[in-house]
């Protein structure tokens, strides 16, 4: 290692590497604190505009309980302008059920098919569901049906069983629908379902002894 023996080398040292180096040394202090202050203010804005989406999303669930076609205007803007965000997905399944709620099934059904398609994973279930629904209302069975078929969350196994029951009940097919019902029941519906055994009792047969025919 050199060694400096007077001051004055030194100095002439620190300047001739100041000369060299000292632009890139503020260009990254510069940076550095760029960074920093740049990184706060990114998450100060995201902070308020999640708090501006919050406070917008409870004014607008509280103009859809009224239920009129200005609330379901307003429920649609906002879901507009918040494309993407889970706010537009949460509202999107509000402004559904306002909408079945007020007869206006193929609004319920466009809002359910957008976010069954491309929302959420722990939401796009919920949509799935509550669009068979829908389209069973709407006397298309076939895809209702077909709807139930895309959900494969475990986690929905029993709802989407009792759905379909629901589905083939409206249909007349009785016996498929009690099949779906005790589907339903065997993945634990009845603890989540207080319904599920009204409707398994109204489609229970009764119980035939060996030997014996059905009373016609």
């Amino acid at each position: 290692m050199e060694v400096y023996t007077t001051e004055e080398q030194q100095v002439e040292v620190i300047k001739n590497w100041w000369k060299e180096n000292g632009t890139s040394v503020i260009a990254g202090t510069v940076i550095g604190l760029v960074g920093l202050f740049g990184w706060r203010y990114y998450n100060e804005m995201q902070q308020n505009n999640q708090e501006a989406a919050s406070q917008a999303y409870n004014e607008m669930t509280a103009q859809l309980a009224k239920g009129d076609d200005a609330a379901l205007e307003q429920a649609k803007s906002f879901i507009t302008a918040h494309k993407g965000d889970a706010y537009a997905e949460l509202a999107a399944l509000q402004l559904a059920a306002a909408a079945v709620k007020a007869g206006k099934l193929d609004l319920a059904a466009e809002q359910l098919t957008q976010v069954a398609a491309s929302g959420d994973d722990s939401i796009k279930p919920i949509a799935a569901l509550r669009l068979a629904r829908v389209l069973s209302d709407q006397g298309k069975a076939d895809e209702a049906l077909a709807q139930l078929g895309k959900i494969n969350n475990d986690a929905f196994k029993a709802q989407v069983a009792e759905v379909r029951g629901d589905i083939l009940q409206k249909q007349g097919k009785a016996e498929e629908a009690r099949d779906a019902y005790q589907a339903a029941a065997d993945a634990g519906g009845l603890q989540s379902s207080a319904e599920l055994k009204l409707k398994m009792d109204d489609l229970a047969l009764p119980a035939v002894t060996a030997g014996e025919a059905p009373d016609a």
